[in-house]
């Protein structure tokens, strides 16, 4: 089932629903109150959503809607995994030994604030007072299903949500400048996710899927989502042994090869530029440079 929040056109009311090919089903109309998708993750059960994904109902065209990000305000800062792909991890080294150069025996953990996630077809701010470098990374974004810890890989599966897609936005100058990550991945507009959040019984554990991004058109990314060096099993038990993964937490998994930063003499992003993030069996997520 492919779960969306979208605005209806002229209406700022944002609503969630199901997205079925190029119709969209509002739950409120097939007697569902969630209000938004966080409310959705956390208290729905197995039993409704399987009632939801086989309900039918004549519902909105797409055109008639405006799509948001699935999880437009996200419970906490998202987390994400550094240097997850083995070529990505060789191209970031090329651009910074100091930055990236670093051992890949443990996962690279770090937290990328979020105050609002805009969906495809919304700008990404250039923020050109601050950054020169502006750079993408479509990741396979994990949404965890209920509070998990002490997890093993073994029953990670168990606690996922779904996915989406994440275009973890990146000043690069100001990444590598405070020796952490957290500010140059944290700056207003550079979380937007979508276009839809796909439940997990949808795709087959653990995902193996094309991850594809384009520039202007251009392919700029492509690879599959089982290349990941830590897998998204070890992910969960990693980080559920210390702490509690509420229902809702957000897991971005790492991007692979071919951001810009890796590309010898390309230019980073400028106003204008269309990047494209692709993940099969979840769909695209545009996005304009403003």
């Amino acid at each position: 089932m492919k779960l969306i929040t979208f605005v209806r056109r002229d209406c700022a009311a944002e609503e969630v629903g199901i997205l079925r090919a190029d119709r969209v089903l509002p739950l409120r109309e097939l007697g569902w109150t969630y209000e938004t998708m966080n409310d959705l993750i956390l208290s729905s059960t197995p039993a409704e959503r399987a009632a939801m994904a086989a309900a039918e109902g004549e519902g909105l065209a797409l055109n008639d809607v405006r799509l948001l990000s699935p999880i437009p305000r996200p419970l906490q800062d998202v987390l994400c995994l550094g240097l997850n792909y083995a070529d990505h991890a060789r191209e970031a080294a090329g651009f910074s030994s100091s930055a990236f150069g670093v051992e890949l025996a443990a996962p690279i953990f770090f937290s990328k604030r979020v105050n609002y996630s805009q969906g495809t077809g919304a700008p990404i701010p250039s923020h050109r007072d601050l950054t020169q470098q502006l750079d993408y990374e479509n990741e396979l974004a994990v949404v965890i299903g209920k509070d998990a810890c002490n997890v093993s890989a073994e029953d990670a599966a168990d606690y996922i949500f779904g996915y989406t897609i994440l275009n973890d936005v990146s000043a690069r100058e100001v990444q590598t400048r405070h020796k952490q990550w957290h500010f140059g991945k944290s700056l207003e507009g550079f979380c937007p996710m979508g276009p839809c959040l796909v439940t997990a019984d949808e795709i087959a554990y653990p995902p193996a899927l094309r991850i594809s991004t384009t520039l202007n058109g251009k392919l700029m990314q492509d690879s599959c989502t089982d290349h990941l060096i830590h897998s998204i099993g070890e992910i969960i038990a990693t980080l559920s042994r210390g702490m509690v993964l509420r229902a809702g937490s957000i897991i971005a998994t790492g991007t692979p090869k071919g951001v810009l930063m890796g590309i010898e003499g390309a230019a980073f992003l400028q106003p204008g530029d269309v990047v494209v993030c692709s993940i099969e069996g979840i769909g695209d997520l545009e996005n304009t440079i403003a």
